[in-house]
Order: C-alpha cells, then structure tokens, then sequence
C-alpha cells in the first residue's frame, strides 16, 4: 500500500522540518516558547527555594532576596488558606503570591545562561506539572504544524484520507469474499473428513476379523508351548542334579579358603596393632605443631587486626578530603563563572561608557560651535 501511494499522499503524512515565514508566526512562536521557559523554571522554584543556600552564589543576591520573600509569601498564605474566615485576606495573599511569581520569572528569563544552568543541576521528581508541560509542548509543535500548514496542504491531507478510506471498503469487500471462499473450503474439508472416517470403521471392522481368526491360531501355538514345556521340565531336573553336586564340591572348596582366610586376618590385625600404636605417636606430635603454629597463627592475626583498624581509618580520612576536594572543586567553578560573568558586565559597561563620552563630547562640540556661530550674527547685526 505504501509503494502504491502517491508520491504527494507520502510528502503530505511525512513530518516537516520547516521554519516559520512570517513575523506573525514568529511571534506565537516566541510567546508559546516563552511559556514553556515559564513553566519549566516554575516546576524549579520549589526545589530551589528548599535548598537555596546551595544554589545562592549561583542566583546572586536580588534572585535570592525575591526568593525568600516569595517563600514567605507563600507560608503566610498556607496559614490564611487554613484559618477559617480570610476569604478576602487569602484573596490579596494569592494576588501578591503572582505578583512574587512574576517578578522572579522576569528575573530568571532576563539571565538565560543562569536559567540552563539550574535545569541541569536542579533535581525534580516526576509530577503533575511534567504532564501539563508535555502536553503544552505537543500543543506548541500543533500550533507551528498549524500556522505552516496552506489551505492548499490541508485539502489535500483530506483528500488522502478520502482516498484511504475508499481503499479501506474496497479491502473489507474483498475480506467478505475471501471469508465466502473460506467458509466453502470448510465445507469440503469437513465432507472429506467424514469420507475418511467412514473408511477408518471398515478398516477396524476388518481388524476385528481378523482378530478372531488369529485368536484359534494362539490357542493351538499354546498346546505346542505346553507340550515344549515339560520337556523342558525334564531337561532341567537333570541339570539340578548336576548343579547340586557341584555345590557340593565348592562347599568343601569354601571351608578350605575360610580356614586359610582367618590365619590371614590374624597376621593382618597383629600388623593393624603396630600401625595403631605408630598412629598415635604421629597425633600426638601433629597435635603438639599445631599449638605452636596456633600461637604463631593469633600473633600474626593480633597484627593483622590492629593494621586493618588503621587502613579503616586512613580510609575515612582519605573519603573526607575526597569530598572537601570536591567542593571545594565545585567552589572554584561557580567563582571562575562569575567572574567571566563579572568581566562579561564590566566589558559592556565600558562600552556602554565610551559611547556616552562620545555622544557627550559631539555635543559640546556642537554647542560651543552653536554659541560662536550666534556671536558672529550678533556682530554682525550691531555693525550693520
């Protein structure tokens, strides 16, 4: 289906990478844009405001100042919130609480660099708010599809739609027919299967048949069996005898060996008596290595103990310098930061200084040539 699918129907369903084409644009763009920056810095200002020592050389002192405040604000409106009885108190609470909110946006959308910074150290869990700012980002990509969309585009996505859905009933059709199709190749299956079972029953009504002819073959094979057996009885008493004779034999056979046997046995527990007696000796001179080397053993682990007491320190003492180091890492960034941000201002603020001794010294300029331009007329005057 997509092979067949215009070319067009294809370029109108694919995402676009377009920017926008007029000033109009762009500015629903930058406001929709803005908002988002809003929201996202918003979700923020709790978590800062929590641990707002950690972040306060970072936002400098105005941020700071507006963020205490804005704290206070907003317990003093918790408490209104719960007493009974402050509508119109709660009323002016919740309108200084914006009015807070406000300002501390102006002042972070006025530092974008500040602002990227603490979206990547600032940590937040999952909320309500990442839900609504989702969707207000899908609204905002809707809404630049929208604007970059022609009427000319959107007749024609309709009428690939269109076109769709006539492809659709087509398939559902043919679906209807091929289930027609299915359903009579069923029907012959079934009238096969039932073709087969017929021909199963005769076959096994034929096994029983034969089943009762071999039957009167079994009882005659069991005659001659019987017959065969007690020749083989016969044949078998001979051979007991034979056998029992030579159980006989081997008894005398047996009573020899165990005679020669336990003569044997006496001579090995005699030698098993000096192995003992040799054993023990052996114990007792393990046992007595073994108390020396267990002695040496609890020195040794004595030492061992005290050595790994001592690593455990240094251990402790080398994790604690480990996160001094790191702080005081992390110290002597935000001071390089600010003061590549402090050079930063100074550097626009000395430019800022040189074009107003410029723009100063054109005007005197241009005053003191005004006033000897207004003398020469005035001599010029009296002499005539």
């Amino acid at each position: 289906e997509k092979a067949a699918t215009p070319l067009g129907a294809m370029r109108v369903l694919e995402p676009r990478q377009l920017k926008p084409d007029s000033k109009e644009t762009e500015r629903i763009l930058n406001v929709l844009d803005e908002t988002i920056n809003k929201l996202e810095m918003t979700r923020l200002i709790p978590r800062i405001t929590g641990s707002l020592e950690r972040f306060a050389r970072m936002l400098g002192p105005e941020i700071t100042a507006s963020l205490l405040e804005h704290q206070k604000l907003s317990t003093e409106l918790q408490h209104l919130l719960a007493s009974p009885g402050a509508e119109e108190t709660s009323r002016a609470g919740e309108q200084r609480l914006k009015g807070s909110l406000r300002h501390i946006l102006r002042l972070f959308l006025a530092n974008p660099l500040l602002c990227q910074g603490l979206k990547y150290q600032v940590q937040v869990r999952a909320s309500p708010a990442d839900v609504f700012i989702k969707a207000f980002v899908e609204f905002r990509d809707f809404m630049l599809e929208k604007l970059l969309t022609s009427p000319a585009e959107e007749r024609e996505k309709i009428q690939f739609v269109e076109e769709m859905s006539l492809k659709a009933e087509q398939n559902t059709e043919a679906i209807t027919a091929l289930q027609a199709e299915l359903a009579a190749a069923i029907q012959t299956r079934k009238e096969e299967m039932d073709r087969k079972d017929k021909m199963i029953e005769d076959l096994k009504t034929a096994m029983e048949d034969l089943a009762k002819d071999r039957k009167a073959e079994i009882q005659q094979m069991k005659k001659k069996g019987e017959k065969q057996q007690e020749e083989e009885v016969k044949a078998a008493q001979g051979r007991c005898a034979r056998l029992q004779e030579e159980v006989q034999r081997l008894q005398a056979q047996f009573h020899a060996l165990l005679q020669e046997h336990q003569d044997s046995e006496l001579l090995l527990r005699k030698r098993k008596c000096r192995a003992e007696v040799e054993i023990e000796n052996w114990i007792q001179k393990y046992d007595t290595d073994m108390a020396e080397k267990q002695a040496m053993f609890e020195e040794i682990h004595a030492v061992y103990t005290e050595e790994k007491a001592q690593l455990a320190q240094l251990m402790e003492k080398h994790a604690l310098l480990l996160q001094e180091y790191s702080q005081i890492e992390e110290e002597r960034k935000m001071l390089k930061q600010k003061e590549e941000e402090e050079l930063q201002e100074q550097a626009r603020r000395n430019r800022a200084a040189t074009r107003i001794q410029a723009t100063w010294r054109g005007y005197v300029v241009r005053a003191f040539f005004k006033a000897k331009l207004k003398k020469a007329k005035a001599k010029a005057k009296g002499k005539g």
